[in-house]
C-alpha cells in the first residue's frame, strides 16, 4: 500500500476506484466499503484507493470538543493495509481544503489530481465548503465527468447502525464486548515502551509504560488485556497481562492518562519495544487510594481477577 501526504498532489494519471472518509476505527461498516472498492477495482482492473484526513475536521474546527479518536493515524493506516487497499491519499485538513467547493472539489480534486472513474460513498456523506455537497451533486456530474458513482447503506447489527460515535460509547461505558462485535475485532492501543516512574517495580507489579499518541483514550479504568510484541522472534504470540489506563490518582494529580501493562509471569526487559495492547475486559474504574498499601492490595485483586479471566477463557475453549 502506497501513502500519499503531499498537498497538493501530483496529478495521477492512472484511473482509480476511490471511496472518501475518516475511517476513525476502521470498523465493521467501514470494511464493508473496503471490501466493495476492492471488488468494484479488480472488476475494473483499476487500482483502489482511500481518502482520508489528518487532522480530523472536527479536530480541525472546534479540538476542545472533537471527539476521541479510536485509532491512531498509524493504528488506521496498518488497518488500512490489511484490506489490501493500493493507495491511501492523505490530505492535510487546513482553512484552504476547507473552503473548496463540492464542484471544486469533484473537478479539481477527484478528476484532475486522482483520475477518479470509479466512486463510493457512504449513504451520510457530505463533501465541499460547508458540506454543501451529497450523493444527488455527485451523481448528476458523474456524466460530464466520465466516472460512475456508487452510494454504500450503512451496516446494522442488532437494529444499531455500525458508528464510531456509537463504538465510542460503548467503549467510554466499559461494554468492550459489544464494541469488539462492531470493530470486527478487540478495541487495542499500540505505542512504544518509553521509561515511566518505575513506581510498579517498587511496589513489586513492574509495568510497561507505553506511549499513547493522544492525550483523550475513549475508555480508562483497569483492563483485562493480550499484549502483542512483547516477543520480538514471535510477533503473533500474545502474553496476558492487566492494563491500567488513566490518570492515577492515588500518586499523581492533573496527570495525563497513561497506559501500564503488567505482563503475567514475564519478566524480560522490553524497552523500546512496539506494542500492540487488545482489551478484553473491563474490572474496575480507577479510584484514589489514601496510601500505597491499599493500592498494592488492590492490584493483588486485579491481577488474580485476570488470571481467573484466562483461565475461564482457557476452559471455554476446551
Amino acid at each position: 500500500m502506497q501513502i500519499w501526504r503531499s498537498n497538493p498532489s501530483p496529478n495521477h494519471k492512472t484511473p482509480l476506484a476511490l471511496t472518501i472518509g475518516n475511517f476513525d476505527g476502521v470498523h465493521l461498516g467501514h470494511q464493508a466499503i473496503l471490501s466493495r472498492l476492492k471488488d468494484a477495482a479488480d472488476k475494473l482492473g483499476i487500482a483502489a484507493c482511500v481518502m482520508t484526513f489528518e487532522p480530523h475536521p472536527r479536530e480541525f474546527f472546534a479540538p476542545d470538543q472533537a471527539p476521541t479518536r479510536l485509532t491512531s493515524f498509524r493504528e488506521k493506516l496498518q488497518q488500512l493495509a490489511g484490506s489490501k487497499i493500493d493507495y491511501v491519499r492523505v490530505y492535510r485538513f487546513n482553512y484552504d481544503f476547507a473552503k473548496i467547493s463540492p464542484e471544486a472539489f469533484v473537478d479539481r480534486i477527484l478528476i484532475q489530481e486522482l483520475s477518479v472513474r470509479w466512486l463510493l460513498v457512504g449513504d451520510d456523506f457530505r463533501f465541499g465548503a460547508r458540506r454543501a455537497g451529497d450523493f444527488a451533486m455527485l451523481k448528476a456530474q458523474s456524466g460530464q465527468f466520465g466516472f460512475e458513482v456508487e452510494e454504500m447503506p450503512g451496516v446494522l447489527i442488532d437494529g444499531q447502525r455500525v458508528s464510531s460515535s456509537h463504538i465510542r460509547k460503548l467503549l467510554n461505558a466499559g461494554d468492550l464486548h459489544t464494541a469488539r462485535r462492531f470493530l470486527g475485532r478487540p478495541f487495542s492501543i499500540s505505542g512504544r515502551v518509553v521509561d515511566g516512574d518505575k513506581l510498579g517495580k517498587r511496589l513489586g507489579f513492574p509495568t510497561a509504560n507505553i506511549h499513547i499518541r493522544h492525550n483523550r483514550p475513549p475508555i480508562s479504568g483497569i483492563f483485562v488485556v493480550k499484549v502483542y510484541g512483547a516477543i520480538q522472534s514471535a510477533p503473533s504470540a500474545a502474553l496476558p497481562g492487566v492494563a491500567s489506563l488513566g490518570v492515577r490518582p492515588t500518586v499523581h494529580q492533573n496527570c495525563e492518562p497513561v497506559l501500564e501493562v503488567h505482563l503475567l509471569n514475564f519478566d524480560r526487559s522490553i524497552y523500546g519495544y512496539h506494542l500492540r495492547v487488545d482489551f478484553l475486559h473491563k474490572l474496575r474504574d480507577e479510584e484514589k487510594y489514601s496510601d500505597l498499601t491499599q493500592l498494592v492490595q488492590q492490584i493483588g485483586k486485579d491481577i488474580e481477577q485476570a488470571k481467573l479471566f484466562f483461565n475461564q477463557m482457557t476452559d471455554s475453549v476446551v
